[in-house]
């Protein structure tokens, strides 16, 4: 199969899954707790809805800053761009990375994110086993993993992160993969309308920069809501050890990382093809 049919093939796999998402699937407690987590956004005073929300885009923003600069995701970089010259000896830079096929991208990627999958599954075992301190850090380690693995997602596509355009198309794939399943084929059309634009630029972004609403809200809940859930089960020891707790914190977390990284990789994939392709 030559690449050009194996890029067609790779779109129809992406059609197919854009079309699961089209269909909702909650349980009906999913569309209680929904519906509950509207009316009580609605009592909340809009005015301090929106200083909330620009505090949440304000640490995000922040912390994808300090992640990108610090020298754990240069190394990083440079492990990726040696990994890529392995397949290629002409690739110097991120931006080189273009000249690989798009099942090469995907398998540098894929070494990334089950390392992050990986780091996710054991971050939360250890919140499992109680620790206040450990289930305190829980958020932000778990905020600071999943922005993490999509940084490095992009570069293994061959898209640089260090300018205004990826580094807001980047926090908005990591808002869209928050999203409940049946509200991300939305939030994926938005973005892939984006891209598809010819207006575009290739360095400032001049799209809404508004990232927290909602129904990313409603995701930081739910993970709150596990934090209690193990801060119950950790007196359910076996020999001495939370067991049932670093399960379901690990299982959770896993889960959570797996299908941030699964959109992530979808969004940069549809990209390359159809931006450097064609």
């Amino acid at each position: 199969m030559n690449e050009l049919e194996r890029e067609k093939e790779i779109l129809e796999e992406i059609k197919a899954w854009e079309h699961e998402l089209q269909n909702d699937n909650r349980t009906d407690f999913q569309r209680t707790f929904s519906r509950w987590l509207d009316r009580k956004m609605d009592e909340i005073p809009d005015r301090m809805k929106k200083v909330f929300y620009e505090k949440v885009d304000a640490s995000l923003f922040n912390l994808h800053s300090v992640i990108q600069n610090s020298f754990i995701q240069q190394d990083v970089k440079k492990q990726i761009i040696l990994s890529a010259r392995a397949l290629n000896e002409n690739i110097i830079e991120i931006s080189d990375l273009h000249f690989l096929s798009v099942d090469q991208l995907h398998y540098l990627a894929d070494l990334q994110t089950s390392k992050h999958r990986l780091y996710s599954f054991l971050q939360g075992g250890m919140t499992g086993t109680g620790g206040v301190l450990l289930i305190g850090a829980d958020l932000p380690l778990q905020t600071i993993l999943n922005l993490r693995s999509i940084q490095m997602i992009s570069m293994c596509y061959g898209f640089e992160i260090n300018n205004p355009y990826e580094m807001m198309t980047s926090l908005k794939v990591y808002h869209a993969s928050l999203m409940p399943k049946h509200l991300q084929y939305s939030q994926w059309k938005e973005l892939i309308g984006e891209i598809d634009s010819e207006d575009h630029m290739g360095y400032f972004y001049s799209g809404n920069e508004d990232l927290a609403d909602v129904k990313s809200v409603e995701f930081f809940l739910k993970q709150i809501a596990k934090l209690s859930v193990l801060s119950l089960f950790k007196r359910k020891l076996v020999a001495g050890i939370p067991v049932v707790s670093m399960m379901v914190g690990a299982t959770s977390n896993y889960h959570a990382t797996r299908k941030i990284t699964e959109f992530a990789n979808k969004f940069y994939q549809y990209r390359l093809i159809t931006e450097t392709k064609q």
